[in-house]
């Protein structure tokens, strides 16, 4: 069995690698409009591709180990449709921002629903590696250089919209840094409280609304806020960029 302190590291550097998408504020950054519409289009791409060829199959096989197949259907549809609720309450009941620093409400929002839709996709993420690293140290880190590689637009997603709302890097840094620490968070909570309860229903059961919560993010939030700029073929072509990049990952790296 691997150690405590190899599984954890493993899991904190997964999480860190979300910080790589703060790395294109670093540079001057010129065509604020085309650059926040092209960012919001390739998340989506991002989140929709890892939400229909990870977080729903999972879920699914998941479900298809304990019940037969209609019935595991039946769950993954309620599940996700739960998560999809839970995504609308939180835009819903998400404190509008009063401070006379954001340039861009609904910007700044749009980062800070990112970044809670990402906070919950790391969590499990951070368990999963967690556990895997313990058993296995070579399926640990394949797992974790996996998830490294789907981390850094994710970042992107919460880095730029933060900045350009605010104009500030360090606000962005720190938001996708939260972000980021969720990861090895989710590997405390595997080590103190979940390896010994946790098991294929309940993950399936957070897979698939997590699963819920980013499809409805990235068509109704992410998705849209882009089209609003009346540029849809550019729109379409960065979320097919970002679709077909992390699709890409899944073959590389799975």
């Amino acid at each position: 069995m691997a150690s405590f302190s190899y599984a954890f590291i493993l899991s904190t550097l997964a999480g860190l690698s979300t910080l790589i998408g703060f790395v294109p504020l670093l540079f001057n950054l010129k065509n604020e409009k085309t650059i926040i519409m092209a960012s919001l289009a390739f998340a989506s791409g991002v989140m929709i591709c890892v939400s229909i060829t990870d977080l729903i199959p999972e879920s699914f096989n998941l479900l298809t180990s304990i019940f037969k197949a209609f019935p595991a259907l039946l769950f993954l549809l309620i599940f996700i449709s739960l998560g999809v609720i839970i995504s609308m309450l939180i835009d819903k009941f998400l404190p509008k921002s009063e401070n006379k620093n954001v340039s861009n409400k609904k910007l700044y929002r749009l980062g800070l629903v990112s970044m809670l839709a990402i906070i919950m996709h790391n969590i499990p993420e951070g368990v999963a590696t967690f556990l895997s690293s313990s058993t296995n140290e070579s399926l640990g880190l394949s797992l974790a250089l996996a998830i490294s590689f789907h981390n850094i637009p994710e970042g992107i997603s919460i880095a730029i919209p933060i900045y350009f709302s605010t104009k500030s890097k360090f606000k962005a840094f720190i938001y996708t840094l939260i972000s980021g620490l969720s990861e090895p968070l989710g590997a405390i909570l595997a080590y103190f409280f979940l390896a010994s309860i946790i098991n294929n229903f309940i993950m399936s059961i957070i897979l698939s609304i997590i699963s819920g919560i980013m499809i409805h993010i990235s068509i109704y939030e992410l998705l849209s806020e882009s089209l609003s700029y009346k540029r849809r073929n550019f729109t379409f072509v960065f979320f097919g960029v970002g679709f077909i990049f992390m699709l890409i990952s899944h073959f590389l790296l799975g």
